[in-house]
């Protein structure tokens, strides 16, 4: 197995391959992360490690008990994750490369990454000024009838987009192409239905591409039928998903 050390970046999301991750960063923490990803050399990817945060916040809070004006928010790279911060962290992430880090002029960043691999992280370290992990590439394996299962993937999310356009009261963009590869069809399937956290991240961390698709069936349709019947359910765009502040 391929191992790493790289920087550590927790989400209360899940990033899956392929998928594209704009951040606003703030913290000082990931403030000093993208100022060290911004010396490696131009022919060189920016790489850094997305995990779903299982426990704690993105942004450190301050103490807890009454809002003290006075008080300074915890401070550090492991500061809202308590202890143990591999606790705190699902246990299988996603590489995300950078494609643009841009320095906005009161020292936060802007930046544009895409997920590449996944990874299980074997351990996490708090001595630097940011997070860093060990962590091991999992490969990603077809599994049995990867393809026809993603053909039925794909006929029952369109099925859920119609029905999902239908209860917003608007109508799907003509022309739409999804692809044909059945882990690119799995990963996408998994980040454009509304699903909670943990069950993205089960999604993310499945043994193979089958296995992912199978769930996948069977979430679409669960999701269709509730649709179907709740007419005017509240939605957000597939196609879109908001700026991480961290």
């Amino acid at each position: 197995m391929t191992t790493a050390r790289l920087p550590l970046f927790p989400l209360n999301s899940v990033l899956f391959p392929g998928l594209v991750l704009p951040l606003n960063i703030f913290e000082e923490r990931y403030r000093a992360m993208m100022r060290d990803l911004l010396k490696t050399p131009e022919d060189e990817p920016r790489r850094f490690a997305v995990v779903a945060i299982r426990d704690g916040h993105e942004v450190a809070p301050s103490a807890p008990g009454m809002p003290d004006p006075t008080a300074l928010p915890a401070q550090g790279p492991a500061a809202g994750f308590g202890p143990d911060p591999a606790t705190a962290f699902h246990g299988v992430g996603c590489v995300a490369d950078a494609a643009t880090i841009r320095e906005r002029a009161d020292g936060a960043f802007e930046v544009l990454a895409t997920g590449t691999t996944r990874v299980r992280v074997r351990s996490v370290d708090s001595s630097g000024p940011y997070l860093t992990a060990e962590l091991e590439e999992l490969p990603e394996e077809p599994g049995d009838e990867a393809g026809a299962l993603a053909e039925g993937v794909l006929r029952a999310f369109r099925q859920y987009q119609k029905r999902l356009a239908g209860a917003r009261e608007r109508s799907l963009a003509a022309g739409t192409e999804l692809p044909d590869e059945p882990a690119v069809v799995s990963y996408l399937v998994a980040a454009a239905v509304m699903l909670d956290t943990p069950t993205r991240q089960r999604l993310l961390q499945a043994p193979d591409t089958s296995s992912r698709l199978r769930d996948e069936l069977a979430l679409l349709r669960s999701e269709t039928a509730i649709i179907r019947s709740l007419p005017s359910l509240p939605a957000s765009d597939l196609t879109r998903g908001p700026t991480s502040l961290n």
